[in-house]
């Protein structure tokens, strides 16, 4: 069973798989931090937490209740997501970018973060899947290790995306395309060995 330490270190980790990842937020926030607000990435990861927060709440009010007898399972199947979503990460990198040309308003960006997190379909799979079986074997240890796992998943989050739109706004690149695509593939790389790990531990 993981210590509160290892189980933050363990949601941060993660979380930056999916922070890094290409998609809507990450659009939204560099488009948005282009107009030269650098709290904009602060701001959009706040809307984000709003929609995770109301599925931890679905989980802790029953999910967690049903499926807590049946967390070897759960754990087999969130690693073999971690090694597919792994897998996915990897093949994805090839065409990674942070560089977007185009402004396009945004508006509210808390309701940008909100609603870019909803419409994404990977975010929905990647919750269903990794992030419930996560929130579970923390739960194995109490509210306060699934706690901990979310402080650290949150950090991930605000920290990359802060990071994003201080730079974004001050008119710098964070990374080159290069060195982000090689980041994502260490990313990709971290899921499908930790997913792997998560199998073994539930005889698969």
């Amino acid at each position: 069973m993981y210590d509160i330490f290892q189980m933050v270190i363990l949601g941060f980790v993660i979380g930056l798989t999916g922070a890094l990842a290409p998609g809507p937020t990450l659009v939204a926030t560099i488009n948005a931090s282009l107009k030269g607000d650098w709290t904009i990435g602060l701001k959009i990861t706040l809307g984000h937490v709003i929609v995770e927060l109301f599925l931890i709440i679905l989980i802790l009010l029953g999910l967690a209740t049903v499926a807590l007898p049946y967390t070897s399972a759960i754990g087999g199947i969130g690693g073999i997501a971690l090694v597919a979503f792994g897998a996915f990460t990897i093949a994805g990198s090839r065409k990674a970018t942070m560089h977007i040309s185009t402004i396009k308003s945004v508006g509210n960006p808390y309701l940008a973060g909100l609603v870019t997190s909803a419409a994404n379909p990977y975010f929905w799979i990647w919750w269903l899947s990794i992030g419930s079986a996560m929130v579970i074997a923390g739960l194995e240890g109490g509210l306060v290790l699934a706690g901990a796992f979310m402080i650290g998943h949150w950090t991930a989050d605000t920290a990359w995306y802060t990071l994003v739109s201080t730079g974004v706004s001050k008119g710098r690149t964070i990374l080159p395309d290069t060195a982000y695509r090689k980041l994502i593939v260490f990313c990709g790389i971290f899921l499908i060995l930790f997913g792997i790990y998560y199998m073994s531990r539930s005889g698969i």
